[in-house]
C-alpha cells in the first residue's frame, strides 16, 4: 500500500485546501507597502502626492484583475497561479533592485508599471484560489472565504515580522521577500490545487465544518502568536530567529488535515476485506442529491413545454437575484451598485489608512510605524475569520442577510477614523485595530454575498470587477484626498521632498473617510433589506434539509 492520493479523493481536496491557505498567506503583499515607502520616497526624493500616486498604481494593478477572471473560466487553476506567481517576482523584483542599489532608481512612471505588476499578481492568485475553493466547498461559502481571506489579512503581518526579526526591517531584503517567496508558493500550489466535485453527502459536509473548525483555531494560534512578539518589544537575535521558526512551522501545521486522512484511509483499506472492489466502478455524482437553495437557483433554468409537434420557443428572461448572472446581467441590477459603492466606501477608506499608516505614524511622532502596519494586519485576520463564520452561522439559524454584517463594520469603521482625527494619545493604536477589523468584515462578508446574489458560474469574473474598488477607491481617497490634503499642511525638505508632522496633516482626511462610511452603512442597511427574501429561502432550505435527514 502506498500513498498516493487522487485529487477528486477527500485526501487531495484538503491538500488543495492547505496549498490555498499557503498562497493567501503570502498574497497579501499589497497591504505591505507602508513598509519599504519611506524608502522609495527618500531614494526619488517624492513629494507625498507622488508616493501616494504610486501605492494608487499598484493598486491599479487590481483594475486589470478582470483579466484574471476572463481567464478563469478558461484556463485551469495551474496556469493561473503560475501566472501570479511570475508577473509578481517581475513586479517585486524589480523594486527590490532599486530599494537595494544594485541598480539606479527608474524613471517615475517604470517605476509605476512595476508596482501595477506587484499588484496585479495577487488577482491572478487570489481568483486561482477563492474560486476554485468555493466551488470545492460550496456548501461552506462563509467558513471558506472567512478563512482565506484571513490568511491574507495575516500575511502582511507574517512578512513585515519575519523581516524583522531576521533582517531588522530592511526595505531591500523585505522587497526581496516578497519576490521569491510568493513566486515559491505558487510552484508548491500548482501541484495540488484542482477543482474538483463538492460534497455530496450530509457526512461529507460535517467533516468539512470540523475541519474548517481546525484550521481556524490554527489561525487564531498564529494571530495571536504575531501579536504577542509585536507588543513584546525588542527581541534578540537568537529570540528572532526562534520566533520565526515557529512561525514556519505554525503555518506548515494544517498539513495535518490531509496527513490524518491519509492515515486513517491506509488503516482503513488494511483492515477491509478486497471485495469491495467492485464499488470502485460507481460514479460519484458531481452534485449532491440534496442541494441548497443557492445551487438549485443557479441552475435554475427556463423550460417551455412542446405542444403536439409544434417546434419549442425558448423564451430568454432575466435572472432574478440568486441565480447565475452574467457580468453584464449583474451590472444593469441595482443590487450590484448598491453592492460596489458600499464596497467602495468600506475598502476605499481602508486602503488609504494602509497606504498612509508610514506618514501617519512619522505625523504623529513614532519612529518605526511596523508595528501599526502588524495591528492591522492581525485584526483584520480576526474580522475575516469571524465574520465569515458567524454570518454563515446565523443566515442557517435565522436567516440574517450577510450584508447586515457590512453595515455594522461601516458604523464601527467611522467611529475608527473620529478617533484617528481626534489624535488622542494612543489613537493610531486604537485605530489601526479598528480599521483592520473593519477592513478584513468587508472582504470576508462581500465576496460570499456576490457568489450568492449573482451565483458561481460566472464568479471568477464578478469578483474582479467587484475588487476594481481597491484601485478605485486607493485613487479617490489616497491618491486624491490623503495626497492632496497632505501636501497642502507639508513643508518642502532639503532633498526637494516634503514632509508634515501633528495631528492635523491627517484630521480632515480622516473625517471626510468618516462620512463616506456613513453613506456605505446606509446603502448596506438597504442591501440587507432587499436581500432578505433570498436569505429567507436560504434559511428555509437548510432548516427542510436538516428535518428530513432527522426523520430519514
Amino acid at each position: 500500500m502506498t500513498f498516493v492520493f487522487s485529487y477528486n479523493s477527500p485526501v487531495g481536496k484538503w491538500l488543495g485546501f492547505v496549498a490555498a491557505v499557503w498562497v493567501q498567506a503570502i498574497s497579501g503583499n499589497n497591504y505591505t507597502f507602508s513598509n519599504y515607502s519611506d524608502a522609495l520616497k527618500s531614494l526619488m526624493a517624492l513629494s507625498q502626492l507622488q508616493l501616494n500616486n504610486l501605492s494608487v498604481a499598484k493598486d491599479v494593478g487590481k483594475a486589470f484583475g478582470i483579466l484574471a477572471g476572463l481567464a478563469s473560466d478558461r484556463l485551469s487553476t495551474p496556469v493561473i497561479l503560475l501566472i501570479g506567481g511570475i508577473e509578481g517576482f517581475i513586479g517585486y523584483g524589480v523594486q527590490w533592485l532599486v530599494v537595494s542599489g544594485t541598480i539606479k532608481p527608474l524613471p517615475y512612471w517604470v517605476m509605476c508599471i512595476f508596482l501595477c505588476m506587484g499588484g496585479n499578481s495577487t488577482t491572478w492568485m487570489n481568483t486561482a484560489v477563492l474560486v476554485t475553493c468555493i466551488r470545492n466547498f460550496r456548501k461552506n461559502r462563509g467558513p471558506v472565504t472567512g478563512i482565506l481571506k484571513g490568511y491574507v489579512g495575516l500575511s502582511t503581518a507574517i512578512f513585515t515580522d519575519i523581516c524583522s526579526a531576521l533582517f531588522s526591517s530592511d526595505p531591500a531584503t523585505f522587497l526581496l521577500i516578497l519576490a521569491v517567496v510568493p513566486f515559491t508558493v505558487c510552484l508548491t500550489a500548482i501541484v495540488f490545487l484542482r477543482e474538483i466535485p463538492p460534497s455530496s453527502t450530509s457526512a461529507e459536509e460535517k467533516e468539512e465544518v470540523k475541519y474548517f473548525g481546525v484550521i481556524n483555531i490554527i489561525a487564531v494560534i498564529i494571530a495571536v502568536y504575531l501579536l504577542v512578539f509585536d507588543i513584546s518589544g525588542t527581541h534578540g537575535k537568537v529570540f528572532s530567529q526562534f520566533f520565526a521558526a515557529i512561525l514556519l512551522v505554525l503555518i506548515a501545521s494544517p498539513l495535518f488535515i490531509p496527513i490524518h486522512l491519509m492515515v486513517k484511509n491506509f488503516i482503513r483499506e488494511n483492515s477491509e476485506n478486497l471485495d469491495v472492489e467492485g464499488n470502485n466502478n460507481i460514479a460519484e455524482p458531481l452534485l449532491g442529491v440534496e442541494e441548497t437553495v443557492r445551487e438549485e437557483v443557479e441552475k435554475k433554468e427556463v423550460v417551455v413545454v412542446e405542444e403536439n409537434t409544434v417546434p419549442a420557443v425558448v423564451e430568454k428572461r432575466p435572472p432574478v437575484i440568486g441565480e447565475d448572472h452574467t457580468i453584464f446581467e449583474a451590472i444593469r441590477t441595482l443590487d450590484f451598485w448598491i453592492l460596489f459603492v458600499s464596497f467602495l466606501c468600506g475598502v476605499g477608506t481602508g486602503l488609504t489608512v494602509m497606504n498612509n499608516l508610514g506618514q501617519m505614524g512619522l505625523a504623529l511622532g513614532y519612529v518605526d510605524v511596523s508595528i501599526f502596519v502588524s495591528l492591522t494586519s492581525i485584526w483584520g485576520f480576526f474580522g475575516r475569520i469571524i465574520s465569515g463564520s458567524v454570518s454563515e452561522y446565523f443566515i442557517k439559524k435565522a436567516a440574517v442577510p450577510r450584508p447586515i454584517w457590512n453595515a455594522a463594520s461601516q458604523i464601527l469603521m467611522a467611529v475608527g477614523y473620529i478617533c484617528l482625527a481626534m489624535a488622542m494619545p494612543g489613537s493610531l493604536y486604537i485605530g489601526s485595530i479598528v480599521v483592520g477589523i473593519c477592513y478584513g468584515v468587508r472582504l470576508a462578508i462581500s465576496v460570499p454575498a456576490a457568489s450568492e446574489l449573482f451565483g458561481l458560474k460566472y464568479y471568477g469574473l464578478i469578483y474582479n470587477v467587484l475588487i476594481l474598488n481597491l484601485p478605485l477607491g486607493s485613487f479617490l481617497f489616497s491618491g486624491l484626498l490623503a495626497g492632496l490634503l497632505y501636501d497642502a499642511q507639508a513643508t518642502t525638505t532639503a532633498d526637494g521632498g516634503n514632509t508634515c508632522v501633528g495631528a492635523h496633516c491627517y484630521r480632515l482626511v480622516f473625517i471626510v473617510m468618516a462620512i463616506a462610511c456613513i453613506v456605505g452603512f446606509g446603502l448596506d442597511i438597504l442591501l440587507s433589506i432587499r436581500t432578505r427574501s433570498l436569505y429567507g429561502k436560504i434559511y428555509a432550505s437548510r432548516k427542510s434539509k436538516k428535518t428530513s435527514t432527522i426523520l430519514s
